[in-house]
């Protein structure tokens, strides 16, 4: 037989395991994790403020122990942190302000001579409106023979014809009756009848009175000069009686060799192929050069050798006396495919003088988008564009002009081109269109209609700067024989040579030619380069101390889950309701059990100890049994 011997192990060998587990599991606990979390906002803070590279950071650790020193730099580091955002701020408010650089560049090339528009300055009377013109004078002269006793000399001597008062006499009568020329004093509108007794006609303001349709109410058109009273009033009946020619192409008849004497460009002599026609009430017959985009003029060397060269007559024959105050011609340079205002750009040319204009091109690209309103090509304007030309800001205005016309009045105003389905304004069909139009025109001046805030400046845009210069043409000495030549030219006698002919030069002035541009005076990479300087500034840091402000807001925001997912799962806790107390009741049992069975999450805590050896199982005094052996 044999015998099992236990023994006891030493109280110090059960410490010295213990503790070697217990290191062991410490171990095991300073390990490193995949994501690593904080116990406490406390430790967050303290980590953060010992290890970024964020300058003044570590001050905020190092001088706990000191309060004031802690308050100190604690107000400090927040102070300058405001500083910066402060900056970051006003950065942005500038970058979110979309500013331009102005960019200024001179090129050296080929320059495309512009588009020149030369206008008789002398309407014209046109047979298709002739007669009734004539009736329009005969009208005038008993007017201004009313008010001013002014007995003014006719075209027509035989006014006798007129007597017999024909529909279309009595139909122009009735209408100008409906519009006289009226004075006025003090507010108060009289009228002078023909046997008015003497006054001193000074003191009193003339012009007319435009009613509505009813006569209830009516606009009063009042001028402190008399000439301009006397011309507005005439052109008024002028436009009607041009608006109620059917065909627009009646009015065409243009005479440019009894205008343009002479036409040479670089030397050469014009043809009718590089010349256009329109007619304007106003301004009579005009012809635009250099408008066929197929062929377009190019100047080589600036000079006045180098450009157009015309020879016009300025001798006023037939015209209208009432429209046309001035003698000369005007002229005007735009660019092609642009149409020709002439009360906006164009200027006189004085007879008997020759008129030199230098031209500097000049060309301005905007930013678009959010830099600037402006437009690409005014198919993001909202108004129509009226003209066969492309976008310029006069084009928009004068289209929202016109369909503000059709909309209110319901016709169109003779100057501007006719919209689709409308026609054009005349007393004989629209009797009131006259008030209509002078009410809208003063809302119009004033931006009520909104045209000036809807058309927008075009992105591109070429001008063109001029000046001029001016001498006697021909001079004292050699005008015998250059009229001569002119009249054996165009077989025309000129009766007054002073006034008869002008000469215009259109040159450029010089080869180069300036282009305005604008760029993004803050892009995106502008933007970032200041926001690194102001960090660097105030903490002088880099790009991965950002890094390490950004890591700090996620721990911050993942402890913060992490707490309050712990105090919800405490409160859920709490709130259980305690078991009941033990019962013989099996059916207790049974519920008790499936609770159990549940699946539930616990978290439990245990003393752990060791078990005793197997040593440790004999017993600590003498056996009662003495030796145990085999029998």
């Amino acid at each position: 037989g044999g015998s099992v011997k236990t023994g006891k192990m030493p109280e110090g060998e059960k410490m010295r395991q213990c503790k070697q587990e217990a290191e062991q599991q410490h171990k095991e606990d300073e390990q490193e994790g995949l994501i690593e979390f904080y116990g406490s906002y406390k430790e967050l803070f303290q980590f953060f403020c010992s290890n970024t590279t964020i300058h003044g950071a570590i001050r905020l650790v190092c001088s706990k122990k000191n309060k004031m020193k802690t308050a100190f730099w604690s107000v400090l580091f927040f102070l300058t942190f405001g500083l910066m955002y402060w900056q970051f701020g006003i950065l942005y408010r500038e970058y979110f302000s979309y500013p331009v650089n102005l960019n200024l560049n001179l090129n050296s090339d080929r320059l495309t001579f512009p588009a020149v528009t030369l206008c008789t300055l002398n309407p014209y009377r046109y047979s298709a409106i002739r007669k009734k013109l004539d009736e329009l004078d005969q009208i005038t002269h008993q007017t201004l023979l009313d008010l001013y006793d002014y007995n003014m000399s006719l075209a027509r001597s035989d006014w006798s014809t007129l007597s017999s008062r024909k529909r279309t006499s009595r139909s122009l009568l009735h209408h100008v009756q409906r519009h006289p020329l009226r004075r006025q004093k003090r507010d108060n509108l009289i009228s002078f009848p023909e046997n008015s007794p003497s006054v001193d006609k000074n003191d009193w303001k003339i012009g007319f009175i435009l009613c509505s349709e009813n006569n209830k109410d009516c606009f009063h058109q009042v001028y402190s000069s008399g000439v301009d009273a006397v011309r507005e009033w005439y052109s008024f009946h002028y436009i009607n009686i041009l608006a109620q020619m059917p065909d627009a192409k009646a009015l065409d008849e243009s005479d440019f060799e009894n205008f343009i004497y002479a036409c040479r460009f670089n030397e050469a002599t014009c043809d009718k192929a590089n010349y256009t026609h329109f007619h304007h009430p106003l301004y009579g017959n005009c012809y635009t050069f250099n408008d066929n985009s197929s062929s377009l003029w190019t100047s080589s060397l600036p000079g006045i050798n180098n450009g157009l060269s015309l020879v016009v007559r300025t001798e006023q024959n037939d015209f209208i006396p009432l429209l046309s105050t001035v003698t000369g011609a005007r002229v005007m340079v735009h660019d092609q495919n642009e149409p020709a205002f002439m009360d906006d750009g164009g200027f006189n040319v004085r007879p008997g003088i020759e008129t030199s204009i230098s031209m500097r091109k000049e060309m301005t690209v905007r930013l678009g988008g959010s830099y600037s309103d402006c437009t690409e090509d005014g198919s993001d304007v909202p108004v129509q564009n009226l003209y066969s030309s492309r976008y310029t800001e006069q084009v928009c205005i004068r289209s929202c002009f016109q369909l503000n016309m059709v909309k209110r009045c319901s016709c169109a105003y003779y100057f501007y081109p006719l919209p689709a389905g409308a026609e054009y304004c005349d007393y004989t069909k629209h009797v009131a269109w006259g008030y209509c139009y002078y009410k809208l025109l003063a809302e119009f001046k004033a931006d009520v209609l909104g045209c000036f805030h809807k058309c927008r400046k075009p992105c591109k845009m070429t001008e063109y700067q001029l000046s001029a210069g001016y001498s006697r043409w021909p001079s004292a000495v050699s005008e015998d024989w250059v009229f001569y030549m002119l009249s054996q030219q165009n077989k025309y006698n000129i009766t007054s040579k002073r006034n008869g002919v002008a000469k215009v030069n259109i040159f450029f002035e010089e080869w180069n030619y300036k282009t305005n541009g604008e760029s993004p005076a803050f892009t995106v990479v502008t933007l970032l380069s200041q926001l690194g300087n102001q960090w660097s500034l105030w903490f002088g840091s880099s790009v991965l101390s950002v890094m390490e402000l950004a890591e700090l807001i996620l721990d911050f925001i993942a402890i913060t889950f992490i707490l309050a997912f712990r105090w919800f799962r405490s409160w859920q806790w709490r709130s259980t309701p305690a078991p009941p107390p033990n019962s013989h009741n099996n059916t207790a049992f049974q519920d008790e059990a499936s609770e159990l069975s549940a699946p539930h999450r616990f978290t439990v805590e245990a003393v752990v100890t060791m078990l005793p050896s197997y040593n440790s199982l004999e017993p600590r005094g003498p056996s009662r049994d003495g030796e145990v052996g085999h029998e």
